[in-house]
């Protein structure tokens, strides 16, 4: 008896589950008419915005350059993207179905949540009452003031009404264009190193000077300028904000030399229990960044040290010149993109072994630096065992840039198999591998294209 009252149970319960999905919801049918709306705003056309929730009010507005600001409850420049996805959504507001043609909003628990649009032109505010989410799909119960129906609109507004004041607000506060920077200073906890930019490259000038890796040098600025906060620990920093954070005497500084602006931009950033704090002399905040950039301060000068023997792009390479023992010669890259040994162009080079070659000497680093150096026969450089130049054409600007790489190869150590190399335009020595050298041709028909394969006899 109960099994069967069981089975009768059940069969009611799901008639009554399809009658609410199937009936009462009734999804509108593919072409059976325009969407409704509940607003329907041009989004550019609203100027500010105020958004309520229980006690929290968030206010939006535009500036005189029509920019976005967050009026309450801070003052703040607001995520133009953030803020626009906003107001994208409560402009341009589909109706999912009407519940009631003339409903009492308390009924539906409505108002949870208020939002109201200014648009320009319009003297009164366009209000949007929200009620709670509708369990069976999501949507939210909701109603247009002065319009009597009560509406379920799109699930996905829950999520622009759930974000927090932080969400909205501008968080790369420290923003500067990494490319106006021509000068580094930095003092970390164990580790100090300047660096400047000399005709686009970045070189370390102390503790030591030398070439400097570039992706680790604009990869420190790239993350310096886009510092993102996670969390604003002072809006107007005081000189006690400073103190008790620590940033008063930072662990780390990085003080950034910008010619164009005439100007300088300090970070200080300094790291209490598990929160690191960062501000800058350009920024009346103080913040907690969403990532780490610790790691990336504490890096040793040496490791920003760049280790290639010489720094270029073996694709771009036209023009190889070298000498080995008896041996000198000079090959070049035509325009069909065949390396050839004349300028007539008639006798071709195996353009397989060059860039096979090329493609070693790009990869070459060193092993060890020589930053002061002896006599170049201390080395063997006075008869240096191979010299090498290497020209290259950048196409890809307005103008091909042309750049040369010398390269003069000491004696080699047997035992160790190395040798010092000497790059024209450092003062500096690399020891590096010397078995790239086993690249080179003996003789010139070492380096000869391939004679073209005989046609097949029929």
């Amino acid at each position: 008896m109960k099994f069967k009252t069981t089975l009768i149970l059940a069969a009611v319960f799901a008639v009554l589950l399809v009658f609410v999905l199937f009936i009462e919801k009734k999804p509108k049918e593919a072409g059976s008419g325009p969407e409704e709306k509940l607003v329907a705003l041009t989004a550019s056309d609203v100027e500010s915005a105020t958004v309520k929730t229980g006690t929290e009010t968030l206010s939006l507005r535009k500036d005189e350059k029509g920019e976005w600001m967050i009026a309450e409850p801070v003052e703040a420049k607001a995520d133009a993207s953030a803020v626009d996805s906003l107001i994208s959504a409560l402009a341009d507001l589909r109706i999912e179905r009407v519940v009631e043609a003339a409903g009492d909003p308390k009924k539906y628990d409505i108002p949870q949540r208020e939002a109201s649009l200014k648009v320009k032109g319009q003297t009164d505010p366009v209000r949007i009452l929200f009620g709670p989410e509708n369990k069976i799909d999501g949507t939210l119960y909701a109603q247009k003031a002065g319009d009597p129906r009560i509406v379920l609109v799109p699930s996905s507004l829950k999520s622009q009404l759930d974000k927090k004041t932080l969400d909205f607000r501008q968080k790369d506060v420290f923003r500067f264009d990494p490319k106006d920077v021509a000068g580094i200073k930095l003092a970390a906890k164990t580790v100090k190193w300047e660096a400047g930019k000399t005709d686009g490259e970045w070189f370390l000038t102390a503790p030591f000077k030398a070439l400097a890796k570039e992706s680790l040098v604009t990869g420190l600025l790239d993350s310096l300028a886009g510092l993102r906060a996670k969390e604003f620990a002072a809006e107007a920093k005081s000189p006690k904000e400073l103190k008790d954070l620590g940033l008063a005497e930072p662990e780390y500084t990085v003080t950034l030399n910008l010619p164009g602006a005439s100007k300088e931009i300090v970070f200080a950033l300094h790291k209490a229990a598990d929160k690191t704090y960062a501000t800058t002399s350009q920024s009346t905040k103080i913040i907690v960044p969403e990532t780490d950039i610790l790691p990336d301060l504490e890096k040793a000068p040496a490791d920003l040290r760049e280790k290639k023997v010489a720094v270029f792009s073996s694709w771009q390479a036209d023009r190889l010149a070298f000498k080995r023992g008896g041996i000198s010669l000079t090959v070049h890259k035509a325009a069909n993109d065949k390396w050839y040994f004349d300028d007539a162009e008639k006798e071709e080079a195996d353009g397989t072994k060059i860039s096979a070659f090329l493609g070693k000497v790009e990869g070459l680093e060193a092993s060890e630096f020589v930053d002061a150096p002896k006599g170049p026969a201390e080395y063997g450089l006075d008869k240096p065992a191979a010299e090498l130049t290497i020209r290259t054409k950048d196409t890809l600007g307005e103008k091909p840039v042309e750049k040369t790489v010398t390269l003069a190869v000491g004696k080699v150590d047997a035992e160790k198999k190395q040798a010092a190399i000497k790059n024209a335009r450092f003062a500096w020595l690399f020891r590096a591998e010397a078995a790239f050298l086993d690249d080179l041709p003996k003789e010139k028909k070492d380096w000869l294209a391939p004679a073209p394969a005989a046609p097949e006899k029929k």
